[in-house]
């Protein structure tokens, strides 16, 4: 005789993946890994914020993929290093949708250059929207998910941070703040229902990566352990788990999504 398991809440086991009705918002949403973040939540049903800073165009056409999905949807020009204007993305989603539940701090830029040659305000720059950015983003979100006890914040960092990278100490020096941030914040919300956790992606296939020549992708794929570069599938994946009631008991971490690469 076999024992049949049922589990002992059925409707939420089968539930725990879903995110109809979550209200998110993915800062620079629009171009890339981000807009394949926002179009993945609009998938599963969430409301969907994005956040984007000067390109119109791709602003534009992340809006239409968005309605395409029928998806509750807004569209936010914001600079993410400056406190007033965070402060008013946020609030303008608070005042439309009443509260939030997923913040994805995605918001990144690089100034490459080795040390040598950077100069204060390239440094500056990079740390401004990459690390205040995730410090300003996820302050302002906080008080409405403490009010309702529950809330996920998902950063997004690099392998750079982790492993290092000639020519990157700025963005390195950020994404590895990211990720200090995120285990320290972690602690501070862990009795509060809201999980903190970052994502490491590798390199991943986007329309940047179309644009390497056969030398450097050969260089980059043999790097590689599994060989090959990542789809944004893999990453939204990730963060989509993370982001769910089935990672409940996960905060502080970060996950590396990368082929084995750190």
């Amino acid at each position: 005789m076999f024992f049949k398991y049922t589990p002992f809440f059925p409707e939420r086991q089968n539930n725990l993946m879903t995110f109809k009705d979550k209200r998110v918002i993915v800062t620079g949403g629009t171009r890339g890994l981000g807009k394949a973040m926002a179009l993945s939540f609009a998938r599963e049903g969430a409301w969907v914020a994005v956040s984007y800073a000067s390109d119109e165009k791709s602003a534009s056409e992340t809006e239409a993929g968005l309605k395409k999905l029928a998806a509750r949807s807004l569209l936010l020009k914001a600079d993410v290093s400056s406190r007033s204007e965070v402060e008013k993305m946020v609030g303008s989603v608070l005042d439309k949708w009443e509260y939030l539940d997923i913040l994805v701090n995605n918001a990144g830029i690089t100034r490459d250059k080795l040390l040598m040659f950077l100069d204060a305000g390239e440094w500056d720059r990079v740390m401004e929207v990459n690390l205040k950015g995730t410090y300003l983003c996820s302050k302002a979100v906080i008080k409405s998910m403490i009010a309702r006890r529950f809330g996920r914040i998902i950063s997004i960092t690099s392998p750079s941070a982790l492993t290092g990278r000639a020519g990157q100490t700025n963005y390195s020096a950020s994404k590895g703040g990211i990720i200090s941030f995120t285990k320290s914040l972690s602690r501070e919300m862990a009795r509060l229902g809201i999980t903190v956790n970052a994502v490491c992606p590798g390199v991943i296939s986007t329309p940047m990566t179309e644009n390497l020549d056969d030398e450097t992708r050969n260089d980059l794929i043999n790097m590689i352990p599994m060989g090959k570069f990542g789809e944004p599938e893999d990453v939204t994946g990730a963060i989509l788990f993370l982001a769910s009631e089935k990672a409940g008991y996960i905060t502080g971490q970060v996950l590396a999504v990368d082929g084995g690469l750190t």
